[in-house]
């Protein structure tokens, strides 16, 4: 009788287990089948890289670094708020609009699985990105990025999605499905501009400069730059620790929005 109360959460965390890796499983699988997310997902930072890290980028320098190399850093970061917000803000809001999370929440799912397999599709995603625009760099822009380097910079990419997914579930639980795509783009293009993302930040203007440590973008450029040896502003736990801040705070938000749809459901 003891052997077999032991064996109980074993199997438990097993089942769990299974029930995230499927959630996850189906989840990129349907992800995949939606062209109007994926081709704009991948294809959106390459262009621009190539536009203007391939075309110049070889040929000017910035901070020690190419512009090349720079904006192999800065359009990863553009990529990964892409792959997270419009995974999360569009495709939440258009779920919970339709009716599927009331689906959801009515089987014996766990709670998180739905939002964890969200989350592993921004990190594969936002990893092939910043894959791509590696190889792109390396082969055509001159880019001299070590393994160990670019291995570095993708890890942190991935962790670095983990805040945008929590934004754009805030956009998810609060915009209507046919609104929030607009509201990703309305979010999406003036933070990665002023953050330095589109060009460095130093040939912004002043008061760009100023803003861009309030933006979370901000932050996880400065650590994908440090990653590539362009030496940018502020400490490592000092981004680390304003992304981190920012999630908690977009977690909460999403909470009370998920929250005051339990009410309006249980009404």
């Amino acid at each position: 009788m003891s052997s077999y109360a032991a064996e109980i959460p074993r199997f438990t965390a097993g089942r769990a287990l299974r029930v995230y890796g499927t959630e996850a499983k189906y989840e990129i699988l349907k992800t995949l089948r939606q062209p109007a997310y994926v081709i704009p997902t991948l294809a959106f930072p390459l262009l621009f890289y190539v536009m203007f890290g391939i075309a110049f980028g070889s040929k000017q320098a910035i901070g020690g670094v190419t512009l090349a190399t720079y904006l192999l850093a800065s359009y990863s970061t553009v990529g990964v708020m892409s792959a997270s917000l419009f995974g999360f803000g569009a495709g939440v809001a258009m779920e919970r609009g339709y009716g599927w999370l009331q689906v959801k929440r009515a089987s014996p799912m766990p709670p998180l699985a739905y939002l964890v397999a969200k989350t592993v599709m921004s990190m594969i995603f936002s990893a092939i990105v910043v894959t791509a625009l590696f190889v792109v760099g390396t082969l055509f822009g001159g880019v001299h990025l070590s393994i160990s380097a670019f291995l570095k910079l993708t890890g942190i990419m991935i962790a670095g999605s983990i805040p945008f997914c929590a934004l754009g579930l805030v956009i998810g639980c609060y915009g209507a499905p046919n609104a929030a795509p607009a509201v990703v783009n309305i979010l999406f293009l003036p933070m990665s501009f002023c953050s330095g993302l589109w060009l460095p930040l130093p040939v912004l203007p002043k008061f760009v400069q100023h803003i861009a440590p309030f933006l979370p973008p901000y932050h996880l450029g400065q650590l994908a730059l440090k990653q590539v040896g362009f030496g940018g502003s502020g400490g490592t736990l000092q981004h680390v620790a304003a992304l981190m801040a920012f999630t908690l705070v977009f977690l909460l938000l999403a909470l009370r929005g998920y929250s005051r749809d339990d009410v309006k459901v249980n009404a």
